[in-house]
């Protein structure tokens, strides 16, 4: 059996030895994570006739929950037969100063004499290395992607527990959808505090199985009913494209002063909105309540530098990891700042009755 990057030596009717190279690129979205999971069952029902599995890994993005983290995360946590060994450089080294890096190096490395050093510190200051490979890459420090949009912590930072949303909350609401290859979401915003929660995400599973897959629309159809039944929605924002037809009848049936189009391809505007969004959380004048799906979309963003200043993008074109939750956010986010603008945020007072 062939996995991302790993080899597997089968025994008779066993895995005796499973390799698994690279380890930091094993992720839910390019089925890693699944891959990892069967062979490492496979090695754990027949260790007892010697079958071991080994992992080898450059230095992993915590941002993306890959096999290399959960294993560290695992020691850290105190797992039992497991044998682990790194050797990180000095975190934070000034790129600039040659002694610096390649004392760096140096302990990186460790003993492998065969390295070559000064051809290492010329990738790592060489101008089109971004910093963040050179610390994970050459350094082996546990680095964030240099572009990301938000890091874990700010964004974990944000996390609201308690005080959760209840029915009948004044709420904005984001929409991003397509039909089949990215995945559709809708986010909603409370109004008094800005704290998000997803009222719905459709995700191609990217299952063989299911080449054909497209959004189910009358899902979505339910779930913006839903909200509009559940909660006072005073402002919805949604993306129009593949989706204009429907948002003009969520306009008729709920009120075209309640429902907008929000084109995120017209950059000035978007801009504008992303700035908000990153500034808030900066400043942690909105919350989260800890949605897992959420948060991966958001720490998936990376930023894209425009004339007008900077959008949220995936990685790459191609890049399996999903952004969309997080565009359903930064349009929730903004049309909750245009609802209170308007005068929406209404505070409910207890009514007192005297006899």
């Amino acid at each position: 059996m062939l996995g991302p990057g790993g080899f597997v030596l089968p025994g008779p009717g066993l895995c005796l030895f499973v390799v698994c190279d690279e380890v930091h690129h094993w992720i839910e979205s390019n089925q890693g994570v699944y891959v990892w999971e069967t062979l490492d069952r496979n090695v754990q029902k027949t260790s007892g006739a010697g079958s071991r599995l080994i992992e080898t890994t450059n230095a992993y993005n915590p941002n993306e929950s890959s096999i290399a983290q959960r294993t560290h995360e695992a020691v850290l946590g105190g797992a039992t037969r497991l044998l682990y060994d790194c050797v990180e450089a000095e975190k934070d080294v000034d790129l600039k100063d040659r002694d610096a890096v390649l004392a760096a190096i140096k302990d990186a490395y460790g003993d492998s004499h065969w390295v070559d050093a000064e051809g290492i510190a010329d990738a790592v200051q060489d101008p089109r290395t971004p910093p963040a490979v050179a610390y994970r890459f050459y350094l082996n420090n546990i680095q964030e992607n240099a572009d990301g949009w938000m890091n874990r912590d700010e964004w974990e930072a944000c996390l609201s527990e308690d005080d959760p949303i209840r029915p009948g909350d004044q709420i904005a609401m984001g929409f991003d959808g397509s039909i089949r290859g990215d995945a559709t979401g809708l986010v909603g915003c409370r109004l008094r505090d800005g704290k998000l929660f997803v009222l719905g995400l459709w995700e191609n599973p990217r299952d063989p199985l299911q080449p054909d897959w497209e959004v189910d629309v009358l899902s979505v159809e339910a779930a913006v009913k839903r909200a509009f039944e559940t909660y006072r929605v005073e402002w919805f924002y949604g993306d129009p494209p593949f989706w204009q037809e429907a948002l003009g009848r969520w306009a008729i049936e709920y009120g075209d002063d309640y429902v907008f189009e929000f084109w995120t391809n017209k950059p000035t505007r978007m801009v504008q909105a992303v700035e908000r969004f990153r500034s808030a959380a900066m400043v942690q004048d909105l919350k989260h309540d800890g949605d897992e799906d959420l948060s991966r979309h958001v720490l998936n963003a990376v930023i894209r530098e425009v004339p007008q200043g900077f959008l949220i993008s995936k990685e790459s074109p191609r890049s399996k990891k999903k952004i969309d939750l997080a565009v359903c956010a930064v349009l929730a986010f903004e049309a909750r700042a245009d609802a209170i603008a308007d005068g929406r945020m209404k505070i409910r007072r207890s009514r007192v009755v005297g006899f």
